[in-house]
């Protein structure tokens, strides 16, 4: 069962990336969307030094406005006894809201969000996982239409004596990325 899992996701997650490939920003939007990300993480213009948002602030990168709500770590197991996954080390769950502030359409997808710890280790988000902490698969290549916004729970599978202290939350798999504290 969990062959089969795994291989849905790898097979969705291609798909999704093949579907991306193609997409274009122009520089005017992308170099709008940085700066307001800046302003909405702290920053101010013309500041070379990249700011880093914490719980409950909102941040942007791109189409998406990300703000997260919590995070739970040392969970060992989500879902039930008959479905669920068991964590390597501890399960990390991040609940995040993200809210669409394009003009069109975009994928959100919880696999492009990145977790490290306070030594630069980074750790990847854990999609597999994810599919149980998420009743209504919230962030697993989920369509946002502009202006709507979904609340869900991105987990991070990280070795037990490990504590993460940032995210860097991603509009897509290509985009440059939001630091959030989490410290």
């Amino acid at each position: 069962m969990r062959k089969v899992t795994t291989l849905a996701l790898l097979a969705t997650g291609l798909v999704a990336l093949g579907c991306g490939a193609g997409s274009t920003d122009d520089t005017t939007s992308s170099k709008a969307d940085s700066t307001s990300s800046e302003a909405d993480a702290g920053g101010a213009k013309g500041d070379d030094k990249p700011k880093t948002a914490k719980i409950g602030q909102p941040a942007r990168d791109g189409k998406f406005e990300f703000t997260v709500k919590s995070s739970k770590c040392g969970v060992a197991k989500i879902g039930t006894d008959m479905l669920g996954a068991k964590a390597q080390g501890q399960f990390c769950l991040v609940t995040v809201n993200v809210k669409n502030i394009g003009k069109e359409s975009q994928m959100f997808d919880g696999s492009s969000q990145k977790a490290y710890a306070a030594n630069g280790t980074e750790y990847s988000a854990d999609g597999g996982a994810a599919i149980y902490a998420n009743k209504n698969a919230e962030t697993f290549l989920n369509d946002i239409n502009p202006g709507n916004q979904v609340t869900g729970v991105v987990v991070f599978d990280i070795p037990k004596n490990v504590k993460i202290a940032k995210l860097e939350l991603h509009d897509s798999p290509f985009s440059g990325g939001v630091t959030v504290s989490l410290a």
